[in-house]
Order: C-alpha cells, then sequence, then structure tokens
C-alpha cells in the first residue's frame, strides 16, 4: 500500500514537471522572433492551411525551413525561418512544392518577390550599426537580393531600410555585429 502511494506521488510530481516544462515551452516560443516562408498567407490563415506536409523544408536548398514541435505554443508541424541562423535565399521552391496553397506559388523574379512576399521587414539599430559608428561596413547592403529597392546605403555605407524590403533576413544573417545591427521584424508581429 506504502509503495503504491509512493509510485502515485511520483507520477504527480512528473506530470506537474512535464508540463510546466511544456508550458515553459510555450512562453518561450511566444516570445521567439521568427518568420514564415516566402508566400506565406497571412498567419491565422496560414495555420489553418499548412498540414505540415514538411514539403517545402525538403525543396529548401539553403535548408533554412525549421518546424514547430508539439507543445511548442503553435501549430505543430508548421514550417517557420529564424533569419539570424539561416535566412531565406529566395529561391521560391517552398511556395511551389506547397500541396494546400498555405505558401502561394511565386515566379523567380525581383518584382513578384516585391510584389508577393511579405515575410517582415529589416529595421536598423543606428547604436549597434557600426558604419553609424563611424566605421564603414556594408556587409547588410552587400548581401541583400534586392539592393536600392530593400536596402540602400548612404555615406560609410549606413544602411537604410526602403519600402520594398520582404524580411528574407539575408541582411540580418550577414550582420557581423553581435548583437545584430539589422533585424527583422516578422510581420505576424508587426498586425498583431
Amino acid at each position: 500500500m506504502q509503495r503504491r502511494r509512493i509510485l502515485k506521488l511520483i507520477a504527480g510530481v512528473a506530470v506537474s514537471v512535464l508540463s510546466g516544462g511544456v508550458a515553459r515551452a510555450a512562453r518561450v516560443v511566444a516570445n521567439f522572433r521568427f518568420v514564415r516562408p516566402p508566400g506565406a498567407l497571412p498567419e491565422h490563415e496560414f495555420t489553418s492551411a499548412c498540414i505540415g506536409c514538411g514539403l517545402c523544408a525538403q525543396v529548401c536548398p539553403n535548408r533554412a525551413i525549421n518546424y514547430f514541435s508539439p507543445g511548442a505554443g503553435k501549430k505543430a508541424n508548421t514550417p517557420y525561418i529564424v533569419p539570424r541562423t539561416k535566412a531565406c535565399i529566395l529561391c521560391m521552391k517552398c511556395g511551389a512544392a506547397c500541396p494546400t496553397g498555405a505558401l502561394k506559388k511565386i515566379t523567380r523574379n525581383a518584382e513578384s518577390i516585391v510584389q508577393n512576399v511579405k515575410m517582415g521587414h529589416a529595421r536598423v539599430d543606428k547604436t549597434l550599426c557600426l558604419s553609424y559608428q563611424g566605421k564603414t561596413c556594408g556587409v547588410c547592403y552587400r548581401a541583400c537580393p534586392l539592393q536600392d529597392r530593400a536596402l540602400k546605403v548612404g555615406m560609410l555605407e549606413q544602411p537604410e531600410v526602403l519600402g520594398e524590403c520582404v524580411g528574407c533576413g539575408i541582411c540580418e544573417r550577414s550582420c557581423i555585429q553581435i548583437p545584430q545591427a539589422i533585424k527583422v521584424i516578422p510581420t505576424h508581429l508587426a498586425t498583431a
């Protein structure tokens, strides 16, 4: 009888610890800065349409696409990208592979990308950016696939984000500052 009570107590403690861990993980993910792959529908529509098939990640040549795990506070198996870790190279293969339309098919040319990709928008922290500290850098500009449309540079290669930034995160990934001086603010956070 005593043994049974002890086992129930241990099981109860284990469940409490595990459920607390899941809750903690959900809080961490809620504050986690990520973008959806290019061509993603608005967040609510996207999570409804995405079936978590994994095809988008399979075709990603940069291996930038990850998936939320169950209990992470987001719909399980939905794809996301962390620009600082691996940015989207705007190949547009993920949308072509998506069987449900959660990711729209987008032609791989600058016009189509600028019109249809809304992953986020980059922001420069001038207090961290080397070019704003009097040391010319320009790494983010040279990495940008939409130079002079999404990002331009001024004197000392000081970056300025323009209205056609799609939030691919290549600028963030390439920034040599730690913490990075340029970050993508995801569309789903800007509209939330």
